[in-house]
């Protein structure tokens, strides 16, 4: 049996396909290349020393996801395909209401086809929108995202609650994700925006190797410790060892599990700044920008249900997570390009 690994190509797709070998999983990898690079792959092969197959492909693409499944003998499906970034997500809704809702439902439909029924998707904590008290935990009600980004999310959430309410034979997690940084510690493979960095660390490190000029802090006036944005920043390899035991815990019960993965821990931006620059011995010049479209104050997670129900909890500390993302960062001053 293999497992298929949507969006495998991406940065935390790679980092999970490298753990699924390790383990001795087969792996068969789906992904478009439009935001990933076929040589965070092929690194993850030379890493384990194992092989993966690889089809390129786009998740809404039902005929070839019905060839795929037809093709190989899957087991579970790891979804990580879709379009992450905030603020293009207020610029291009209908484009990631497309990719990102109508890619999974075109996948669910495919896998319902084939009898595939044991689905681990990539959620995140905007689902929750802007919650008035931390942390966040899975009791909260889901609110308004505060922009397309989180309503494709949340759309998805609801679809897949739906799914398993109409057949009991589903096995599904919900994960959602606070924010993955760092790399994997070999420095071989991280995050590599094929464009300008949309999320914070990789900008930070960019600016620290010279790609950048200066980094835009957007916003000093939020109602926080020193009025930057304050997040719950995760290593992406506690987040892969996550999505390990939520696999685990769907085989043993069907149902829908619902599951927050971060550290339980808040960082403001400047935070950040401050612990990358001690990591990197590398000054990283700033200057405070307008507020962001989308951006909430803080938002940092209640982890112990993770850890109370799949034996779960991150190990990495924000030292950690800066060290990796400046090793990837040092080894690879382009990303795979170098």
């Amino acid at each position: 049996m293999s497992i298929l690994v949507t969006g495998g190509a991406g940065y935390i797709g790679s980092h999970m396909v490298l753990s699924l070998l390790e383990h001795d999983h087969d792996v068969v990898v789906l992904d478009s290349l439009v935001n990933s690079s076929l040589e965070a792959l092929r690194r993850v092969e030379s890493i384990t020393g194992k092989s993966l197959r690889f089809i390129e492909g786009d998740i809404r693409d039902r005929e070839l996801l019905d060839r795929l499944f037809a093709e190989h003998n899957i087991s579970d499906v790891l979804h990580f395909a879709g379009l992450k970034a905030v603020g293009k997500s207020v610029e291009q809704p209908l484009h990631y209401f497309d990719n990102n809702v109508s890619g999974t439902l075109a996948l669910c439909q495919a896998m319902e086809a084939a009898g595939v029924r044991r689905l681990v998707f990539s959620s995140s904590a905007t689902v929750y929108g802007e919650v008035g008290t931390m942390p966040i935990h899975e009791g909260l009600p889901t609110g308004t995202p505060t922009n397309p980004y989180g309503r494709s999310k949340l759309m998805v959430e609801e679809v897949l609650k739906d799914l398993v309410k109409s057949d009991s034979r589903w096995s599904i997690a919900l994960l959602r994700y606070f924010n993955p940084v760092g790399a994997h510690e070999s420095g071989l493979i991280g995050e590599d925006p094929n464009d300008i960095p949309n999320n914070l660390v990789p900008f930070i490190s960019q600016v620290a190797i010279g790609r950048r000029e200066v980094l835009s802090v957007y916003g000093n006036d939020y109602p926080t410790p020193d009025g930057t944005g304050v997040r719950d920043y995760i290593h992406v390899s506690d987040l892969v060892d996550g999505h390990l035991c939520a696999m685990q815990a769907i085989a043993r019960q069907p149902g829908i599990g619902i599951w927050n993965l971060g550290t339980g821990q808040g960082y403001s931006v400047l935070n950040m700044i401050q612990a990358f620059e001690e990591a990197s011995g590398r000054d990283v010049p700033y200057n405070i920008a307008l507020r962001r479209d989308g951006d909430i104050p803080e938002c940092w997670a209640d982890p112990s249900k993770a850890e109370r129900e799949l034996g779960w909890k991150a190990k990495r500390n924000l030292d950690a997570m800066m060290h990796d993302t400046w090793r990837w960062q040092v080894n690879n001053p382009e990303g795979y390009r170098s």
